[in-house]
């Protein structure tokens, strides 16, 4: 400090300085030499070039380069979806799926014996087999649900084959079912008033699975 004074004071002090000071008390004229180093120093260092374009922006946003996230959706929608799955999850709670091009044959006979047989010949050839002992339940059952193919007996109580088919037919649908006979009445008359009454062809009991097949294949129904 001392030297300072002496060289903005003495005899060796510069006469740039030595004008701009003049008249100032000492200290004026310290805090003026102070800005006049300050002002030095800052003309030695240049001001940093601006980045170019592309730079300053990846300088700003680091994760430019990174794909957008996609907007979360309207709770709206959020909902509709949480509210679907579970529909879809609790669809066939506590019972098994329908099969999704399952076939039907509905058995129709008076002997329980004959009904199981005939379920199992039909359950071979890929149908879902439907049992009644009788023309008026099968009718019922039809009209609930109409079959793709109807195995039914000539002979039963309550309503027989010839009059349950011919029912049957009057039964308005767009999913006409396959129907034989199956019965030990193989006489020509026999079979021609059960193709009267709608039946698509006839099989003679007792039938195994080839004899069914071959009947149905013949039929377009193989």
């Amino acid at each position: 400090m001392q030297n300072l004074i002496k060289r903005n004071s003495g005899p060796h002090r510069r006469s740039g300085m030595a004008k701009g000071m003049e008249g100032k008390t000492l200290a004026e004229k310290l805090a003026q030499s102070e800005k006049a180093r300050e002002a030095a120093q800052s003309e030695m260092v240049p001001d940093p070039a601006p980045l170019p374009a592309p730079a300053a922006a990846a300088a700003a946003d680091p994760v430019e380069d990174l794909p957008p996230r996609p907007a979360p959706a309207p709770d709206g929608d959020t909902d509709s979806i949480v509210a679907a799955a579970k529909v879809m999850r609790d669809r066939y709670a506590g019972r098994p799926a329908p099969a999704a091009a399952a076939r039907t044959c509905l058995i129709v006979d008076d002997s329980r014996v004959i009904r199981k047989v005939s379920s199992k010949i039909a359950i071979s050839l890929g149908y879902v087999a439907i049992e009644a002992e009788n023309g008026e339940e099968a009718l019922a059952r039809c009209k609930k649900a109409m079959p793709d193919l109807v195995l039914t007996d000539w002979n039963m109580p309550e309503m027989d084959g010839i009059a349950f088919v011919t029912k049957l037919r009057a039964i308005p649908t767009p999913k006409e079912p396959i129907v034989v006979f199956c019965t030990s009445n193989g006489e020509a008359k026999d079979i021609h008033d059960g193709i009267a009454a709608g039946a698509d062809d006839y099989i003679v009991k007792p039938f195994d699975e080839a004899a069914l097949r071959a009947k149905l294949e013949k039929l377009g129904r193989g």
